[in-house]
């Protein structure tokens, strides 16, 4: 992060740069003066110049040249500022990553599950020719019941973009059960949305305005307090809801809300992340990319090549942050160690837990005593555990 904000510092000094030149053009070409004598000369096309004009003359030409000399040379500062840039980029980024990459990580199997990823990434986005081109040169066979969903929630999106209600409302009315199984507000809010379109066209939409709160009938247990408010904004119909104490009701953003509820309940209900997995692990590595880079060049330099040779695991904790914690580590209280697939958490007949190389190791023939209470017991008894 500290480099872009070095790069983008550069940058928009070139930009500042960039606008004082232009504005300092505008200045000292002084374009009316030069229109004026251009009318002036017109006037005196068919006859000779006098002294007078064409002393002016000499002098503007003088003066536009020194001018356009002087625009040259502050062009030259702007070339030098553009190659800072340049510079910067280079400084803060190494344009060589394949030094941390592990061969043969994404062969046979591996490279099939990246490509689906793909695949699903594409038809997130609304991709679908680039999913079904992807399909046909990967060799992959993709159900088109997996294809469906996607094309109907993007479908839906786009109407959202467009401000079309309906398609959204639709399809909240078929999948409502669902829905208020995991108390989405999602079917509330698009029918407040509905009614605030209509009473922004003022007291033409007032009998239709009312006839809509119908819709509104599932919904009073929960959202009472919000069709109160609906309802009591239909008094400065008349006024316009923008001079009410109900301006807040047309607030653009809502629009933008929608859209994020929509692709948040529509993906809890297919069981779906609401964001994309290739887009996550591609902005964890954008993260984790300077700390393995320098790591790697440690490693490197004091020749300890044996440090980093396993694909499962990393030299070093690189911290991703909040946003990336997906789910619970258990770390094993003996040898401090993060579990692994190979090396999961084992529950002891007592309660207490550790890894299972920390029970292989404390293991004393066929008995094991607990590191944390003096019950003994047969390590075959233990059990892994899944968090």
């Amino acid at each position: 992060m500290d480099q872009c904000v070095n790069v983008e510092r550069e940058l928009e000094k070139v930009l500042q740069q960039f606008s004082s030149y232009g504005q300092h053009c505008d200045k000292i070409l002084e374009i009316e003066y030069t229109s004026s004598l251009k009318q002036q000369i017109s006037q005196t096309a068919d006859r000779e110049l006098s002294g007078t004009l064409s002393l002016v003359l000499s002098q503007c030409c003088k003066r536009i040249k020194d001018t356009v000399q002087k625009l040259a040379s502050d062009h030259k500062d702007i070339h030098s500022s553009v190659s800072r840039v340049g510079k910067a980029i280079d400084k803060n980024f190494d344009s060589d990553v394949s030094s941390i990459g592990i061969e043969g990580c994404w062969q046979s199997e591996n490279q099939r599950l990246l490509s689906e990823v793909m695949v699903e990434h594409f038809f997130r986005q609304g991709m679908l020719d680039v999913a079904e081109e992807l399909c046909q040169e990967a060799g992959l066979c993709i159900d088109p019941s997996q294809k469906e969903p996607f094309v109907e929630l993007n479908r839906i999106l786009e109407a959202l973009r467009m401000r079309d209600l309906r398609p959204a409302l639709e399809w909240a009315s078929v999948n409502r059960e669902m829905l208020m199984a995991q108390n989405s507000a999602l079917e509330f809010k698009l029918h407040r949305l509905y009614f605030i379109s209509l009473l922004m066209g003022g007291p033409a939409n007032q009998k239709e305005a009312l006839q809509y709160a119908k819709n509104f009938q599932p919904f009073t247990e929960n959202h009472q307090k919000d069709i109160q408010v609906l309802m009591g904004s239909l008094v400065y119909l008349r006024q316009g809801i923008e001079n009410s104490p109900y301006v807040h009701l047309l607030d653009s953003n809502q629009w933008a809300d929608i859209c994020d509820i929509f692709t948040r309940d529509a993906c809890a209900l297919l069981g779906l992340s609401v964001e994309s997995p290739l887009s996550v692990s591609f902005s964890a590595g954008c993260i984790a990319l300077p700390a393995l880079i320098n790591i790697k060049a440690v490693i490197e330099q004091r020749q300890c090549t044996g440090v980093w040779n396993q694909k499962d695991e990393l030299p070093i904790e690189v911290d991703l942050g909040q946003k990336c914690w997906y789910h619970s580590v258990f770390a094993c209280p003996i040898l401090r160690q993060q579990t692994t697939d190979n090396n999961p958490p084992m529950k002891l007949l007592c309660g207490h837990i550790i890894s299972r190389d920390a029970l292989n190791k404390m293991m004393s023939g066929s008995k094991l005593k607990c590191p944390y209470c003096p019950m003994e017991q047969v390590p075959a008894d233990a059990k892994q555990i899944y968090f």
